[in-house]
C-alpha cells in the first residue's frame, strides 16, 4: 500500500484555509500580469479575425469544393474533447471514491467550462450568418413550417453541449459554495463581503446545510457521469452516420470518448503543473495527484493507439477498395506529416509514462502533456482532412492548406480559453479548500501505519 500523503505539510483545516485564501488577497504577481496580456492578445488577433471573416464571408477560409469540413470542425471537436477530463475527474472519480481528486477538480470543472466555451463558438462562425443561430432552438416561430432537422447529428450536437454545458456549470458553481463562504468570512472590504455573501448563497455551514449540500451534489454527479459518454459519442456521430470512407464506422464512440479523455487529462496536467509552480502549490498537487493523472493517460493513451491499429485492421478485413485507400493515403499520402505526428504524440508518447522515474519527474510529465495536446489536434485535424481530400473522383481531388484567418482564429481562442482560466485563478480559489480538508486525515493515518 502507498503511505505517501495525498496532502504534504501535516495541514491544518486553517492552514489550507490560509494558503489558499491568500492568493486571493493579495495582488497579482508580474508573472500573472504578462501571462493575462499576452493571452489577452491573442483573444484580440482572434476577436479581428472573427469580425473579419463575419464582415466578409467564410470564403477568406481555406477550404474549396473538395475540403468543405477543415480547420472550424478541427478546433471544435478539439476544445470538445478538452472539456471531458473536467466532468471525469469531478463526477465520475468522485463517485468512485477516488480521494486523490480533490486537489484538481476545481481546476478541471472551470477548465470544462472554458472549454467548451471555445468550442461553441466554431458552429456559430461556421453559419456564416451567426446572427441567426437561434433558428437552432425548436420554439414556435412565424416561419411557418420550418423546424430544425432533428435527424441531423449537428443539431444533437447542440442539444448534447448545451446540455454539458449547464450541467458542468451547475456542478462546477455548487462546488463553490462553500470555498466562496470561506473566503467572504475573511473579506475585509465591504463590497467584497457582500459580493462573497450574494455568490455564497447564505451558506452558515450548519449540518443541514452540509446535508442537503452533499445529497445535491451527489445528484447532479449522477447526472453528470452519462454526459462523459454522450457528449462526444454524440459528436462522433457527425462522421459515422455519414457514407464518406473513413468516416462511416462504428468503432467512433468509444474511440472519441476514450480521445477526449486522453486530450482532457493532458490539458488539466498542463495547467496544474503550471499552477503549482507558479502559486506554489507544491503542497498540494504532490506525486500522487500526477502519477494517477499521468496513469490515465496512459491507459486512454493505449486505447486510442489500439483504435488507430483497428481502423487500419478494418479496413483491410473490408475489402472494400475506397476504405483501404483512405488509410493508405493517410499514411502515405501528401498528409502523412500529419498522420506520423499523430501517431508519436498520441502513441509512443504517453508509453514513457510506464517508466516511474519519468511520472515522477515534473518537467518530463510537463513536456510530453503538450506533445499529447499536439498529437489530439493533429488526430481532428487528419481525420477530417484527408478523408475529404481525395474522394471517389481523382478529378476533383484538391488540397488545403489554412488561411491567416484560420490560423488566427485558433489562436483567438486559445487566447479566449487561458484569459478565462487566469482570472479564474486570480478571483476563485483554485483548489477545493472544502474537500481537500475532507482528505487530510488519510495522510496522517497512512504515516501513522508507516
Amino acid at each position: 500500500m502507498d503511505q505517501t500523503p495525498l496532502i504534504l505539510g501535516d495541514k491544518t483545516p486553517g492552514d489550507v484555509t490560509n494558503d489558499i485564501s491568500r492568493l486571493l488577497e493579495g495582488r497579482p504577481t508580474a508573472l500573472w500580469w504578462m501571462a493575462f496580456l499576452a493571452a489577452l492578445s491573442l483573444l484580440g488577433l482572434g476577436a479581428v479575425a472573427v469580425t473579419y471573416q463575419i464582415a466578409t464571408g467564410i470564403g477568406v477560409w481555406g477550404l474549396n469544393n473538395t475540403v468543405g469540413w477543415a480547420f472550424d470542425i478541427t478546433n471544435f471537436v478539439f476544445w470538445i474533447g478538452i472539456g471531458h477530463a473536467g466532468t471525469l475527474i469531478s463526477a465520475v472519480l468522485f463517485l468512485f471514491r477516488q480521494r486523490w481528486r480533490t486537489s484538481v477538480n476545481r481546476a478541471a470543472e472551470a477548465m470544462t467550462i472554458f472549454a467548451v466555451m471555445c468550442a461553441g463558438l466554431f458552429p456559430l462562425i461556421h453559419m456564416g450568418r451567426p446572427w441567426f443561430a437561434y433558428w437552432m432552438f425548436p420554439y414556435p416561430n412565424g416561419r411557418g413550417p420550418l423546424w430544425v432537422n432533428f435527424r441531423s447529428p449537428l443539431v444533437w450536437d447542440f442539444f448534447a453541449i448545451a446540455t454539458y454545458f449547464s450541467i458542468s456549470l451547475a456542478f462546477w458553481y455548487l462546488g463553490m459554495v462553500p470555498d466562496l463562504a470561506a473566503v467572504r468570512d475573511r473579506a475585509k472590504g465591504i463590497w467584497k463581503k457582500r459580493i462573497m455573501g450574494f455568490v455564497s448563497l447564505g451558506w452558515n455551514g450548519s449540518y443541514r446545510t452540509w446535508m442537503r449540500y452533499e445529497t445535491l451534489y451527489l445528484l447532479l454527479a449522477g447526472l453528470a457521469t452519462p454526459l462523459v459518454i454522450s457528449v462526444h459519442t454524440i459528436v462522433s456521430w457527425d462522421f459515422a452516420t455519414s457514407v464518406i470512407p473513413g468516416w462511416h464506422t462504428t468503432i467512433f464512440p468509444p474511440y472519441f470518448v476514450a480521445g477526449a479523455v486522453f486530450s482532457g487529462m493532458a490539458m488539466v496536467l498542463t495547467l496544474m503543473l503550471i499552477a503549482r509552480k507558479t502559486m506554489h502549490l507544491e503542497d498540494y498537487i504532490t506525486k500522487t495527484h500526477v502519477g494517477a493523472m499521468t496513469k490515465l493517460i496512459l491507459l486512454t493513451g493505449s486505447i486510442v493507439g489500439l483504435s488507430y491499429a483497428t481502423e487500419f485492421f478494418v479496413a483491410a478485413y473490408s475489402g472494400n477498395e475506397f476504405e483501404q485507400f483512405v488509410f493508405l493515403n493517410r499514411a502515405m499520402g501528401p498528409f502523412a506529416w500529419a498522420y506520423w505526428t499523430m501517431v508519436a504524440c498520441n502513441v509512443i508518447t504517453p508509453q514513457l509514462f510506464w517508466i516511474r522515474r519519468v511520472r515522477e519527474n515534473f518537467v518530463f510529465v510537463f513536456i510530453l502533456t503538450l506533445f499529447v495536446n499536439v498529437g489530439m489536434w493533429f488526430e481532428r485535424y487528419v481525420l477530417i482532412v484527408t478523408s475529404l481530400h481525395r474522394d471517389y473522383l481523382p478529378a476533383s481531388w484538391a488540397g488545403y492548406s489554412p488561411s491567416l484567418v484560420e490560423l488566427a482564429t485558433l489562436l483567438g481562442s486559445f487566447g479566449l480559453f487561458f484569459t478565462l482560466f487566469l482570472i479564474f485563478i486570480r478571483f476563485v480559489p483554485v483548489i477545493a479548500m472544502a474537500e481537500v480538508k475532507g482528505v487530510l486525515s488519510i495522510g496522517r493515518r497512512r504515516k501513522n501505519a508507516a
